[in-house]
């Protein structure tokens, strides 16, 4: 698999949240890899962006990771759950995006001992469920797209994709409302609220 260069996250971030719909996340194990095509993210606008961690230019441990180059890991924890993001932005402009869902294309029976119970459209539908799903921990925070254990690559580029307010953000003012999520349409591992 071909693994996306440098340059394919150095776009806007709105328009890197798109272009990522259709590629494949891809974690390398001992045990065999997962490939898994990435159905709907999540554009977050760093210090003009009130639903960001990084709004209004906060900058503190767990958000320096996204004041860097663009192509890195930031991992962080919602309760119980790792949420996969991937640093957007030019150096200094603390922009994400959140990897949302996606669809397993490889590395099922992985996915499934991950996932022990869940049915299989539930396993990787929401961030929490997918890096449960795929193994991927904080430990991975500040690791680049560039290297092993943890890429990117080259997927499918025909899809059809839509945008609606993101979710989950109910206190963030009018930012809640900007349609800054983008999904495959009709892809049944999107997430369940629409």
């Amino acid at each position: 698999m071909k693994r996306l260069d440098l340059a394919f996250y150095e776009q806007p971030t709105l328009d890197l949240a798109r272009a990522l719909l259709g590629q494949y996340l891809v974690r390398r194990h001992p045990e065999g890899d997962i490939i898994a095509k990435i159905v709907e993210t999540e554009a977050y606008l760093g210090a003009i962006d009130r639903a960001a961690h990084s709004f209004g230019g906060r900058r503190t441990k767990r958000t320096e990771v996204m004041f860097g180059k663009p192509g890195h890991v930031y991992t962080y924890q919602m309760h119980t759950h790792t949420l996969l993001n991937v640093v957007s932005g030019p150096v200094g402009t603390p922009e994400a995006v959140l990897i949302r869902a996606v669809e397993p294309i490889q590395g099922q029976t992985s996915i499934t001992a991950n996932r022990p119970g869940v049915k299989r459209y539930d396993q990787t539908n929401g961030p929490g469920k997918l890096t449960k799903a795929l193994g991927i921990t904080m430990d991975l925070y500040g690791h680049s797209f560039q290297q092993d254990p943890l890429y990117i690559a080259e997927g499918e580029t025909e899809i059809v994709v839509e945008a609606g307010p993101r979710i989950g953000i109910p206190n963030t003012g009018e930012a809640r409302d900007y349609p800054y999520r983008f999904f495959e349409r009709d892809n049944p591992y999107v997430s369940k609220f629409r």
